[in-house]
């Protein structure tokens, strides 16, 4: 029989169409499926229900990486354990678990700092500029004419156990709506200077539409660009892939156990697969820093 997708629990007509694109037929909410796409976290009975043939978008336990908090608990851990090898993120505290630490290097000596505080309804994510070695505002952000971008990564993994990850070359650099200057008190509110997000820049009257030096850009585009500026794209790509790797296995543990847990009648293959989206940006030595998944 020809396989089916369900598509029940998503909105992006993008996955419909890649669905129809791969010659899966779109099942019903209560007919049997071959694939289950949802665009939320999925249940557990959802997962326990699952037969040996059915493969799902979601692994068990990937909020570890997807829940900034966590993703934080997870990276300073093994910071702690492998200081040079996990020097790829912003030094990054949550609060209130952490605010003894934050604190004390707050305050730490008499030459005034900051901490910009990045509250979400899980947890809060404090990052300090830019007195230590782990932080990426003590370097200055690779700029292209002048503006501040980042780089969305889109990463599949197949199968956790074991680990299979497959990093896709195309994607996306957005960037700042204003050029970038360096940053002081007096230009911190420029939101459209200091952030990349494509949600705040696209409602700035700077926003440029063009395929080539747009406010978003294609992966693609930004390689070509760098090629022809004769920067080392090669070695650009290889410390991607190294965040990449050290991100997972930060939460691999716990994704083994969860999955482990939830299928533990299948023996062949994997029932889960996962897109994430790792979001990076470069300093201005050309070296990549993981903001968030």
């Amino acid at each position: 029989s020809v396989p089916s997708i369900n598509l029940s629990g998503c909105k992006y007509e993008s996955v419909r169409r890649a669905a129809q694109h791969c010659g899966l037929k779109e099942a019903g909410e209560n007919e049997e499926w071959t694939v289950y796409w949802t665009d939320s976290t999925v249940t557990l009975d959802r997962l326990m229900e699952m037969k040996r043939f059915q493969k799902i978008n979601h692994f068990p336990g990937m909020i570890e990486l997807c829940r900034k908090d966590l993703l934080a608990r997870n990276l300073n851990r093994m910071l702690r354990l492998f200081p040079k090898e996990y020097n790829i993120f912003p030094r990054t505290w949550c609060l209130p678990a952490e605010e003894g630490e934050a604190a004390h290097l707050l305050f730490l000596g008499t030459r005034a700092q900051t901490l910009t505080c990045f509250g979400t309804h899980r947890g809060d994510l404090f990052r300090r500029p830019p007195t230590t070695d782990g932080d990426v505002c003590k370097e200055k952000p690779f700029l292209i004419d002048g503006f501040k971008f980042d780089m969305r990564i889109y990463v599949l993994v197949t199968s956790c156990d074991p680990l299979r990850i497959f990093l896709y070359k195309e994607g996306l650099a957005r960037f700042a709506t204003m050029r970038y200057i360096d940053h002081s008190t007096r230009n911190l509110g420029d939101i459209c200077m200091h952030l990349t997000n494509y949600a705040i820049n696209k409602h700035n009257e700077n926003f440029i539409t063009d395929d080539t030096v747009g406010s978003k850009r294609k992966l693609s585009t930004l390689n070509a660009w760098m090629a022809e500026h004769s920067y080392d794209t090669s070695k650009l790509w290889a410390d991607i892939d190294d965040i990449v790797i050290k991100t997972l296995i930060s939460a691999h543990p716990v994704l083994k156990h969860n999955y482990q847990s939830c299928f533990s009648n299948y023996t062949t293959g994997c029932a889960c697969f996962e897109i994430l989206g790792f979001d990076i940006l470069l300093d201005r030595r050309l070296k990549p820093w993981l903001l968030e998944v």
